[in-house]
């Protein structure tokens, strides 16, 4: 049977995304099977899975990059894909989107001018992102002397910078420091708590237990959606990892 999942509801209003039997195929081989989901206003997502199970590709829906081979995606109540809605998230990939010749600054003004951003706003913003992510010192340095890692904080910088409602990040703390990697957390939490929908990606147990729902995903399928602490409860498992194995996750995520 289809493992088809969507989860206590996060919100009694109308979710911030939905989703509803989603299928994707590259070519004979199905991705992603049936997915139904929902995320709730001012909800902190996580989708926990292996590589390779299916979670980028669901993040690439979502977002309109990619298109359905069956089901749908509505986005603030809106099928996606749909271009009018692309000011009100902001989203982070794997692989980065940057411009390498140009200096951090330089990325930030192009980007903030694609978002509407000037004047005062558009600095305080610049400021604002820059500083969560800590590279307010390397600012004027080109990108192409980042290490892997700052390329990642400034990819980040850039979802935050023009503060969406919606906030899509696939796998956002990879070759981040311990450090850094909990600011960034605490600023999450503040987002959410402020009203920001958050969805991200994640192989990492502990993060994966920071959210406030998870969908474990494995093989394109979503094989449970709810808080870390009952999936726990659900499988009598002690830890997430556990939780994970018990309702069909395989052997590790």
């Amino acid at each position: 049977m289809v493992a088809s999942v969507a989860g206590n509801a996060a919100s009694a209003s109308s979710p911030v995304v939905e989703i509803r039997d989603l299928t994707r195929k590259y070519g004979e081989r199905t991705i992603l099977e049936r997915i139904t989901l929902q995320v709730g206003r001012g909800e902190l997502f996580g989708l926990l899975g292996p590589s390779g199970s299916g979670k980028t590709t669901l993040i690439k829906l979502i977002t309109g990059i990619e298109k359905a081979d069956g089901g749908t995606v509505h986005v603030f109540g809106e099928r996606m894909p749909r271009l009018a809605l692309l000011g009100r998230f902001g989203y982070m990939a794997q692989s980065d989107a940057l411009y390498n010749e140009l200096t951090a600054r330089e990325n930030l003004l192009f980007f903030a001018s694609l978002y509407g951003l000037s004047g005062a706003r558009r600095q305080e913003r610049i400021q604002a992102a820059m500083r969560i992510v800590d590279l307010t010192d390397h600012m004027n340095k080109p990108v192409a002397a980042y290490s892997g890692g700052m390329k990642r904080r400034l990819s980040l910088a850039i979802a935050l910078l023009h503060d969406p409602e919606l906030l899509v990040l696939d796998e956002p703390t990879v070759g981040i420091d311990p450090l850094l990697r909990q600011s960034i957390w605490k600023e999450l939490f503040a987002l959410r708590d402020r009203g920001t929908t958050i969805i991200l990606t994640t192989h990492v147990m502990d993060e994966a237990d920071k959210c406030d729902r998870i969908g474990l995903i494995r093989n394109g399928r979503l094989t449970a959606v709810d808080s870390p602490e009952a999936l726990k409860t659900q499988s009598g498992a002690a830890t997430l990892e556990e939780a994970f194995i018990v309702l069909g996750g395989g052997d590790q995520a």
